[in-house]
């Protein structure tokens, strides 16, 4: 755990702080496919994430979810952080997009930095601007790319993240994250692999045009 949590956030912080986050983090390991933390839920840790990738999806009030952005290696969640510092319960769902590895640290302990440290608190800061610049590519997404060009762009982040240009995945699963039908997917990727720019195997496609 320390060496992963020194390579990725190490660089970021002081000795001192980084003693402190070995010292009161929480390691968890989440199986692909699992719930990190759901929508309604009281939020008492924030994670660092050392392993993986996570998707972090909003839901609307017929239970229809989208896709927000992703998280990987180095990164926090800045609706977490949002939450924790307005002791709000979390307006997000985050579910593990492979096996991950998190470092848990306590609320009470990240307010505590945020006036203790100031690498701390500029991690905190540029955290919220970069996934404040996620947020409003997927509102520009939304608002100006066709459902095919979505598509292309949701498998080229899939496979950033996971550092793999072979998703393992259903239609249905691509279908929830862009909050559309898998009949529509199923076209769709059709599209794109006639134009050469993914391969379809069963439970896979490969970005081939990343």
């Amino acid at each position: 755990m320390k060496e992963k949590l020194q390579q990725f956030y190490g660089y970021l912080f002081e000795e001192e702080l980084f003693k402190e986050i070995t010292k009161v983090g929480l390691q968890k390991s989440i199986p692909q496919g699992s719930v990190i933390m759901d929508i309604g839920q009281n939020i008492t840790h924030m994670p660092l994430l050392l392993e993986g990738a996570i998707k972090i999806l909003r839901e609307d009030e017929d239970g229809d979810e989208l896709l927000l952005y992703f998280l990987e290696r180095g990164d926090t969640c800045a609706m977490t952080l949002s939450c924790c510092m307005g002791t709000h319960k979390s307006e997000i769902r985050a579910i593990a997009e492979s096996d991950t590895e998190l470092l848990m640290i306590p609320v009470q302990q990240m307010e505590l930095w945020m006036a203790k440290y100031q690498s701390w608190r500029q991690f905190i800061l540029d955290s919220y601007h970069t996934r404040m610049m996620e947020l409003l590519e997927t509102v520009d997404t939304l608002a100006f790319l066709r459902m095919d060009e979505r598509l292309l762009k949701h498998l080229r982040d899939k496979a950033k993240v996971n550092h793999d240009d072979s998703i393992h995945t259903t239609h249905q699963e691509i279908a929830y994250d862009l909050n559309t039908s898998r009949v529509v997917i199923s076209r769709l990727l059709k599209k794109l692999e006639k134009e050469g720019k993914i391969k379809m195997h069963r439970h896979e496609i490969k970005v081939v045009d990343l």
